[in-house]
């Protein structure tokens, strides 16, 4: 049986549909970018938002999407790439979410950040703080007085506050207010008010079911928020460290034996021997590495429900959760090679 011929009229007609839904399509992804362009919503409360050094575009568009400053991580990307803007400067900006995508990117190249501001940034050290407050114009002398538990004796916060120890996991990272006679204490104590906002009765009920107490959540929280500044992968996180503390196994937290390291003044050590370094030694350290985020204290008391007892943070800025030794070292050097060497 003979099969009928392709007229070219039947190839002009293909060809002019296959044009038609090509220009369709790339309409339709303008309309997209441009829509995702806009502002999130109308409000104009203002949005502290803060951009670290050597924050990459990437993270940045990420966190301004959790902030819900942007309707787009890949639009926001395409935006800075497409404009050739080569720096978003590090600080603390004032924004709010009835700024455009175009709007929040020039502020961002333009480092027109916030004034008047002392921002506490997320998991730093007690003393990483404190050059915070020496870097916004305080003196030594205010600041330590200032970080003294003991003013702040009665504070809701630090109910859970072992006589003794410092405020090391207490100070709930934000932007504060600062005037030129802004007292020290009056920042501290706005933090400390912030971290009892985030100690919610849901928050404190889960820490008692997974047996803790708020101090040592605490504590576990700090070294979650070190290991990865991603909330959707703080919960499995948890998970694993409640899992090895279940099984005896030592937690094998690099921050751990980092923030040791940085106690006693000396360069970065696995094999540091300190009580807080979870290499050496089994069980939580004896308190907190560091501050915490709403987001950490939450995985803490609420973890994923999963049975990983290893992870691993890649060079591609994912967590890479794994069951075994062995799937843990193919993971290591699958996704680990430049952050690893370090």
């Amino acid at each position: 049986m003979r099969r009928p011929k392709t007229t070219p009229r039947f190839w002009l007609i293909s060809l002019l549909v296959l044009f038609l839904l090509l220009i369709a399509g790339l309409w339709g992804l303008r309309a997209w970018y441009i829509s995702n362009l806009k502002p999130v919503s109308v409000s104009h409360q203002t949005v502290y938002f803060n951009v670290a050094k050597g924050d990459s575009k990437h993270k940045i568009g990420e966190s301004l999407k959790r902030a819900g400053l942007i309707r787009s991580i890949q639009v926001f990307e395409t935006y800075v790439r497409s404009n050739e803007v080569q720096i978003l400067q590090a600080g603390t900006y004032a924004f709010n979410p009835s700024m455009n995508t175009q709007q929040i990117v020039d502020a961002l190249a333009r480092g027109q950040v916030a004034k008047n501001l002392l921002t506490i940034l997320p998991g730093k050290r007690l003393d990483q703080i404190k050059e915070a407050f020496k870097a916004a114009g305080y003196q030594s002398s205010d600041i330590d007085a200032a970080f003294n538990p003991g003013l702040y004796s009665g504070h809701p916060a630090l109910a859970s506050l072992p006589n003794g120890a410092s405020l090391e996991g207490y100070l709930y990272p934000d932007s504060f207010q600062k005037e030129a006679d802004t007292p020290a204490s009056v920042i501290i104590r706005e933090s400390l008010d912030e971290m009892q906002k985030h100690l919610t009765a849901d928050v404190l009920s889960g820490f008692k079911d997974q047996g803790l107490s708020v101090f040592q959540a605490i504590t576990l929280a700090s070294i979650v928020v070190a290991e990865t500044d991603n909330p959707d992968s703080q919960p499995t996180v948890a998970q694993v460290f409640f899992s090895r503390l279940k099984a005896g196994m030592p937690l094998q937290a690099d921050p751990t034996a980092f923030y040791a390291s940085a106690l006693a003044g000396q360069p970065k050590s696995l094999g540091i021997d300190s009580p807080y370094n979870t290499h050496l030694n089994k069980g939580l350290p004896p308190g907190p590495i560091g501050n915490v985020t709403k987001e950490a204290l939450r995985a803490v008391a609420h973890p994923a429900t999963s049975t990983y007892l290893y992870f691993v943070a890649g060079d591609d800025g994912k967590v890479h959760f794994t069951y075994t030794q062995a799937e843990h070292e193919a993971a290591v050097k699958a996704y680990c090679t430049r952050s690893c060497a370090h």
